[in-house]
């Protein structure tokens, strides 16, 4: 039997100020059609930055 294919995938978040890539989330595909945008803490500056959407991973 198949698998069903889920709606949520895996996401790379990367800060917008230094380019780090520190964080891994969920989103969910059919909800969020664009890219995400998040306020997440950079430990290298330590303060929120603004974080976006880079890659999908497996």
């Amino acid at each position: 039997m198949a698998k069903k294919k889920g709606n949520r995938i895996l996401i790379a978040l990367e800060c917008t100020e230094t380019g780090m890539r520190s964080y891994i989330t969920q989103k969910n595909r059919i909800n969020t059609e664009g890219k995400v945008e998040l306020k997440k803490y950079n430990p290298k500056l330590r303060r929120h930055t603004v974080h976006k959407e880079i890659q999908r991973l497996k």
